[in-house]
């Protein structure tokens, strides 16, 4: 038996921001940002939506997908880079608010390559121990509360989401296959958020000095993005002892149009191969892979026995991949659970 995706889901807020939108904003155009990184429009987290809500959404529309019952998941990890808060985990959040009360819960923080690592720990921990039986893992943001909205270098590229998987057993060779993380922490510099930690504690100073915002050097991301994602799929690819023409479909990190045209083109792998949703979701960070995969999935376009990668990118810097065989027919119908979401305390709704 191997270990698989057995449901997926997605939740986008509802408000939209467009491209012409931001051009009243910043000093931007909507040809500019298209043909830059692709995007047309992006999701924005309504006023009382924090990551945590997102997630519990997506959440919930996977364990429907998997059929699973929330007080059936035994593990729960969640990949963001924008939390709730810095404590507790947002993952322990979500939790409560669900009712999947019998799971341990806990936060990666990989940013954009987040999800593939939260799939890559919870996969190794059911492979591990057998008492780990299904897991739900989430990759969701709320990059609209970390942005600075009048810093154009940034605010074009992101938007809020959040996507999910269910993980459970699956027969022979279906599942997950290989995985591949890897560091390069010499560029730690090239994606932050320096306001806040241990390091320079939210202050008046560091409220003058601009350090609670989102930060990102483009030139040295896409140098690190367009190594990191053709070498990731490689290594996966060769480890499962395929060719790269083997591959059915690679869903990728949606930071940049270009940047995956690159990888895809470097290996030789059609954009037929892939399926993205940056045009309408802008980058979503940790929750672009999810997203974009429950959605290509909710469409029809997986076959079971599809020979897929999940490849990510970004800040650490961070990279990985995820070769699996799709174990899923078609997108399913969707089951009306029996517990219904756990009312919370108030602080963990602030």
């Amino acid at each position: 038996m191997g270990i698989g995706i057995i449901g997926t889901g997605y939740y986008l807020p509802s408000k939209i921001l467009t491209n012409q939108e931001l051009e009243q904003m910043v000093e931007t155009s909507d040809s500019w940002i298209y043909s830059k990184v692709g995007i047309r429009e992006r999701r924005i987290a309504g006023p009382h939506e924090a990551t945590s809500d997102l997630a519990l959404r997506a959440a919930q529309e996977a364990l429907s997908n998997a059929g699973v019952e929330p007080e059936e998941i035994d593990l729960i990890v969640l990949a963001t880079s924008s939390p709730d808060m810095i404590q507790p985990a947002t993952a322990a959040i979500v939790q409560g608010k669900l009712g999947a009360l019998n799971s341990a819960a806990f936060d990666v923080s990989a940013v954009c390559a987040g999800f593939v690592y939260g799939m890559t720990v919870a996969w190794s921990m059911m492979q591990a121990n057998p008492s780990y039986k299904r897991a739900l893992v989430i990759g969701a943001e709320t990059y609209s509360r970390i942005l600075d909205w009048t810093d154009r270098t940034t605010c074009v590229y992101f938007g809020d989401g959040a996507g999910a998987v269910v993980l459970g057993k699956q027969a022979g060779e279906l599942g997950i296959q290989t995985t591949f993380l890897k560091n390069d922490g010499r560029g730690a510099g090239a994606i932050r958020y320096l306001g806040g930690g241990s390091r320079h504690p939210a202050s008046l100073e560091t409220l003058a000095q601009k350090m609670h915002r989102f930060e990102m050097n483009g030139r040295e991301v896409w140098n690190f993005a367009t190594e990191a994602c053709p070498m990731s799929i490689r290594k996966v690819v060769a480890d499962a002892g395929l060719a790269l023409s083997d591959i059915d479909w690679v869903i990728s990190h949606q930071a940049n149009i270009n940047i995956i045209r690159h990888s895809l083109a470097e290996l030789g792998i059609p954009m037929e191969k892939t399926y993205t949703t940056i045009e309408k979701y802008a980058n979503t960070a940790g929750a672009s892979i999810p997203i974009t995969l429950a959605e290509a999935h909710a469409k029809g376009l997986f076959k079971k026995g599809d020979k897929i990668v999940l490849v990510g990118f970004g800040g650490g810097l961070s990279l990985g991949a995820i070769y699996l065989n799709w174990g899923m027919e078609y997108a399913g119908s969707h089951k009306v659970l029996k517990t219904q979401p756990a009312t919370v305390g108030l602080h963990q709704l602030n």
